[in-house]
């Protein structure tokens, strides 16, 4: 699948031992079952970079360009991309998303960096199965791309027989292929360089790949992961290596994301419409990952089928209280129910039925809830709902509702709750079938803001009530006099401290409020001696008469002198220094 038959053939075929330079523009990606946008890298950008060092090009001259950077400068970036020999894009969002810095490439941006390439230029990735942007249309719809090549197949594959021989092949003559277990069990680790020229680096979230594509029988009428074919499950072996390979190169933080099911790597297919989990595999895995990387930060998971845990509780419990021993606290099960409906659930292949989902968020939180290090529960599900399904109609609304409330009500804890609308792909039985989207908007947006108002906004205070304290909160951004950040992990809690801070850095905050979908927070520690008054005043059980009295009698040389002088409250000392 290309968009010009004549692909750079202008250019003379080289030689390029030690002397091709080629670049990889990050456009991020967004799939079911893949991350990578800042300050996550997806495994792809990593594979890419292993394959073309197997074949001969030199670490120094791979060169790697997110596209924020690109927009940051891109005169600097324009004289990167004309130098390239060979430049490839990756890209492709199959699921809706908001991201709270960074900007997925647009379909502009893909026309101006293929355009200013003198060199062959390779399009690649999710993209192929299609642009939320277009609509879920197949990457034969970005044909009108000058200068460039859309790989209908594994890019890291393509591009690695595009280098064949020693020699920078034109793409229309390579064929395109998938990549094996062994392809990127070798490219992953010879990859791993690549993280370094992170413009996040090193606090970067390396999404890590056990296994790709489906094993169930019957599909979601929605979901591209099914593209990938059936399952190939990578060795646990391959794994820990690559996350020694990254951790050799300064990686602290990686989320075993890159699968559609964690619960199902290494299962055996016994006949039934599901494949029994190996508990044994996902022990090696985790403990080799403690041991080939003991310092790291953050391990965390993603995608988990509530199916599975349903239909295999005793072998769930095993894989989950293993994940809990060996990982950091904080970490989501994110599990796709996409409806409370029971026809739609039937129409559009869906996972579970409402009964079998409760039971799923049942066993995670007897085996997650507890308050880990950072100040968040050790695992805590995550619910995924979609409308605009086949078989849709207001009551359907109704029933999602009805389930979320019954979750709160049973005191469960849910560590989010993601409601989107449908991406119909090309491929995918909602395509050609997709009459309920945008149906019901009103009702959509009422039930949504409803869900939010009375199921997020308590749920959230039950997760991480006021006082709590949260560690290592990455500060991202400033908006104005507030400045939001992440802890590093699977769904961070967005977190805004009503003050302008320094970014880039990490500290600890108090949580003092709630909103729907993210937490005000104070420093913790507060220093008194420097804090500005209105932070003072939010101090957990402080008051606005004790923080203006602080505030007057300031500055204190010690503890005991803030208590002598305004006969501060014990409870609040730990929230506050000198």
């Amino acid at each position: 699948m290309h968009s010009n038959s004549s692909v750079a053939s202008e250019l003379q075929l080289r030689t390029f031992r030690g002397k091709m330079k080629a670049l990889i523009i990050d456009g991020y990606v967004d799939e079911p079952a893949c991350f990578g946008v800042p300050p996550y890298i997806s495994p792809y950008i990593r594979y890419l970079a292993g394959a073309m060092r197997e074949q001969g090009i030199h670490m120094q001259d791979i060169f790697y360009s997110a596209i924020d950077s690109i927009r940051l400068n891109p005169k600097v970036h324009e004289k990167i991309i004309r130098e390239a020999d060979l430049v490839v894009i990756i890209a492709g969002m199959t699921v809706p998303g908001k991201y709270l810095r960074s900007t997925p490439v647009s379909l502009e941006e893909l026309h101006i960096l293929s355009r200013t390439a003198t060199g062959k230029v390779v399009l690649g990735g999710p993209i192929r199965l299609g642009f939320s942007s277009e609509g879920g249309k197949r990457a034969s719809s970005l044909s009108g791309l000058e200068n460039a090549y859309c790989c209908g197949a594994d890019v890291e594959a393509f591009v690695y027989d595009l280098l064949n021989d020693g020699k920078l092949e034109d793409p229309v003559n390579v064929t395109e292929r998938f990549r094996s277990v062994q392809d990127i069990g070798r490219w992953a680790k010879k990859g791993a360089f690549i993280i370094r020229q992170h413009p996040d680096y090193p606090d970067v979230m390396c999404e890590l790949e056990t296994y790709r594509g489906c094993g169930r029988r019957k599909h979601c009428s929605f979901c591209t992961e099914p593209f990938y074919g059936k399952p190939d499950h990578r060795p646990v072996e391959d794994v820990i290596a690559e996350v020694q390979a990254l951790y050799e190169e300064g990686a602290r933080y990686f989320r075993i994301g890159r699968q559609p099911d964690l619960l199902s790597y290494q299962s055996k297919d016994k006949g039934g419409d599901l494949p029994v989990p190996y508990p044994m595999a996902i022990e090696s895995l985790y403990r080799g990952i403690r041991a080939v990387a003991p310092g790291l930060q953050v391990l965390h998971m993603d995608n988990a089928n509530p199916a599975t845990i349903a239909a295999f509780p005793d072998e769930s419990e095993e894989i989950l209280t293993t994940i809990v021993k060996y990982h950091t606290s904080g970490d989501v099960a994110a599990m796709g129910m996409e409806s409370a409906d029971p026809d739609v659930i039937r129409r559009n292949g869906l996972k579970v039925m409402p009964y079998e989902m409760l039971s799923a968020i049942e066993l995670i939180n007897e085996i997650g809830v507890k308050r880990g290090t950072s100040g968040m529960p050790e695992l805590l599900p995550g619910l995924n709902f979609v409308h605009g399904l086949m078989g849709e109609t207001k009551e359907t609304f109704r029933l999602n509702y009805d389930f979320l409330k019954k979750v709160l009500d049973s005191e469960l804890l849910l560590r989010r709750i993601n409601i989107r609308q449908v991406i119909a792909f090309e491929g995918t039985p909602m395509f050609g079938n997709d009459a309920a989207v945008g149906r019901h908007k009103k009702e959509f947006l009422r039930y949504k803001e409803k869900v939010r108002k009375d199921i997020d906004l308590p749920m959230l205070r039950k997760v991480v009530p006021a006082g709590t304290i949260l560690r290592n909160v990455l500060l991202e951004v400033n908006d104005g006099n507030t400045t939001f950040g992440r802890q590093m992990g699977s769904y961070p809690l967005l977190i805004g401290i009503p003050a302008k801070r320094a970014t880039g850095h990490y500290t600890d905050v108090t949580v003092i409020d709630h909103g729907f979908r993210s937490v005000t927070a104070i420093s913790y520690p507060l220093n008194v001696n420097n804090a500005e008054l209105g932070l003072l005043q939010r101090v957990p059980g402080m008051g606005k008469a004790m923080a203006a009295n602080i505030f007057r009698e300031r500055p204190y040389k010690n503890t005991q002198e803030l208590m002598d002088k305004t006969g501060v409250k014990s409870d609040i000392l730990r929230y506050i220094e000198i």
